[in-house]
């Protein structure tokens, strides 16, 4: 474990699914994540769906926005149809603010605006959750 994780956080069972095209931005919040909470790196919404069955549910969707450009926001309708109670952050850039409101606006509960940081990140995460230590979710500027 790293310096600054908290136990509690990372024994505490939750799970979260990171989807997104761009191997970086998943390998990055992986590594943002993996001590304090389980994080699995996914490139499209399909693997998400083949890998979230029975125990493996996620709690938290971190869905790229690029998805929601390329699908349209009735792909955050169709992930809390496949995962019901999971909650979706939505991963975007200042370009692409306008997929992620409509996003939000279908249903995702918060986003996480670009470039990213470690603490950024664990608050967005930690708020969806519900556990000690959250942050106030980032309210994109065209809202």
């Amino acid at each position: 474990m790293q310096i600054g994780v908290e136990t509690a956080k990372a024994v505490d069972q939750r799970r979260v699914f990171v989807i997104d095209d761009d191997e970086i931005t998943r390998a990055a919040l992986q590594f943002m994540l993996h001590d304090e909470i389980e994080t699995h790196e996914l490139a499209t919404p399909e693997e998400a769906y083949e890998k979230g069955v029975d125990w493996l549910m996620p709690h938290v969707v971190m869905l790229g926005a690029s998805f929601l450009k390329q699908r349209g926001p009735e792909l955050v309708r169709e992930i809390l149809a496949k995962f019901p109670g999971v909650r979706i952050l939505i991963v975007t850039a200042k370009a692409d603010e306008a997929a992620a409101i409509e996003g939000l606006k279908a249903g995702a509960h918060g986003a996480v605006v670009k470039p990213l940081t470690i603490e950024t990140v664990r608050k967005k995460v930690d708020t969806i959750l519900g556990r000690a230590g959250g942050a106030t979710l980032v309210q994109l500027g065209s809202l």
